[in-house]
């Protein structure tokens, strides 16, 4: 009985011994991809479009807004309500152009961010495989890690997607802060 229970804390304590954690910083990754920056300039291209025809719009309705407070006294009633439904008919457009524009960045950004999450997904595999790993934990969800416990995979996944040491979410959030702002400014 003695040997039977030894045996079971033996192969208990070996199993623990050889189950290995790791940890990765995904979200890091993906930010930092160079794929990533190519990507973020073709969002930018299309919402710069869909900005541009948006207040195209807007300032179609805009102008035939103050010309029908300017002019409405004067026209007949039948002219009026047809200003009034053409007014109507271009807030229409206005809030169906809003609601596709929204589908379809949601949309091109699905289609230009999943073979980068894939490529990432792929890195952080391969490396478990290789390390031996059994579980690797996203660490920016994670509540505590003890990382003498755990193998951080960030810096190799780094590597291996090239993504420069001196590339920090800082540095790409203040670059592209500088850029929305020259955006801002050129308007």
């Amino acid at each position: 009985m003695i040997l039977i229970a030894a045996a079971v804390l033996f192969a208990g304590a070996a199993m623990s011994a050889q189950t290995k954690f790791a940890h990765v910083d995904f979200n890091e990754l993906l930010q930092l991809m160079p794929e990533t920056d190519s990507a973020m300039v073709q969002m930018d291209a299309a919402y710069k479009e869909a900005n541009d025809t948006y207040n195209t719009m807007l300032a179609e309705y805009q102008t035939k807004a103050q010309q029908f407070q300017e002019k409405q006294a004067t026209w007949t009633s039948a002219v009026r309500d047809s200003k009034a439904r053409e007014l109507s008919d271009i807030e229409a457009r206005i809030n169906d152009f809003n609601q596709a524009i929204q589908q379809d960045m949601n949309q091109l950004n699905q289609t230009l961010m999943a073979p980068i999450q894939q490529k990432a997904t792929d890195v952080v595999n391969t490396l478990a495989k290789a390390k031996g790993v059994i579980y690797v934990f996203n660490s920016t969800s994670l509540l505590y890690i003890d990382e003498t416990q755990s193998i951080d995979l960030t810096p190799e996944a780094r590597t291996m997607l090239n993504i420069p040491d001196d590339k920090t979410i800082e540095s790409v959030m203040a670059a592209r802060q500088a850029q929305a702002e020259a955006a801002a400014a050129a308007q």
